[in-house]
């Protein structure tokens, strides 16, 4: 092999190998939370379309939080406080939100449940997080949350005790609408490409 060929051997090596970074990179914070809906790790609740399998009769509390960062002009908070529903039910919930600005702002809401260790036995099968939501000033909007809680939360020593769930969102404002209102700063804490550390942190 000529020294030319094995210079451009190298050199689609290098460059093969940062194409799979740069993609590995893009891929994480989706693989996270794809790991995180499954298994309920950091209390974030599973996230399908598997139907509410009824239950037994058994009943659990949820209780609704909102939280609105700083640098985002709205107003956030639960239609309801809380709910007693029966384990394997479906249920809805309302959250909304209010432009309190004359201009168009967007924004991006996580959540997670609390306690940590029932997040596994949470499930939404639609919700508004992780979506950029725009509202133009002075608008006012519902976003709905359904849910059930899996009746095996009753038969697993670490979950048999709990009696009340909490659910909270956190909305931020997006980076893109940050960017065009004068710098990410203007986004808060939810800056760049998040983590897996930056992630499990915002959704607690």
């Amino acid at each position: 092999m000529t020294r030319n060929s094995r210079n451009l051997l190298v050199g689609w090596s290098v460059a093969t190998i940062i194409c799979l970074m740069v993609g590995m990179s893009f891929a994480a914070v989706p693989l996270y939370r794809l790991f995180c809906s499954a298994t309920g790790y950091g209390g974030t609740p599973s996230i399908g379309l598997a139907a509410a399998p009824g239950g037994n009769g058994a009943t659990i509390r949820v209780r609704f939080n909102a939280d609105t960062n700083s640098n985002l002009p709205w107003k956030f908070a639960p239609d309801q406080t809380e709910v007693d529903l029966k384990l394997g039910d479906e249920q809805v919930a309302f959250y909304h939100a209010g432009n309190e600005t004359d201009h168009a702002v967007t924004g991006m809401a996580l959540y997670n449940v609390t306690p940590e260790k029932v997040g596994k036995y949470f499930h939404k099968t639609a919700c508004f997080c992780f979506n950029q939501q725009t509202l133009a000033g002075g608008q006012s909007m519902e976003f709905p949350v359904s849910f059930w809680v899996d009746p095996a939360i009753r038969s697993d020593p670490n979950t048999s005790d709990v009696k009340v769930i909490t659910l909270s969102y956190t909305f931020f404002r997006s980076l893109d609408d940050a960017a065009k209102a004068g710098g990410l700063a203007k986004a808060g804490p939810h800056v760049g490409p998040m983590s897996a550390a930056d992630a499990k942190s915002r959704a607690n």
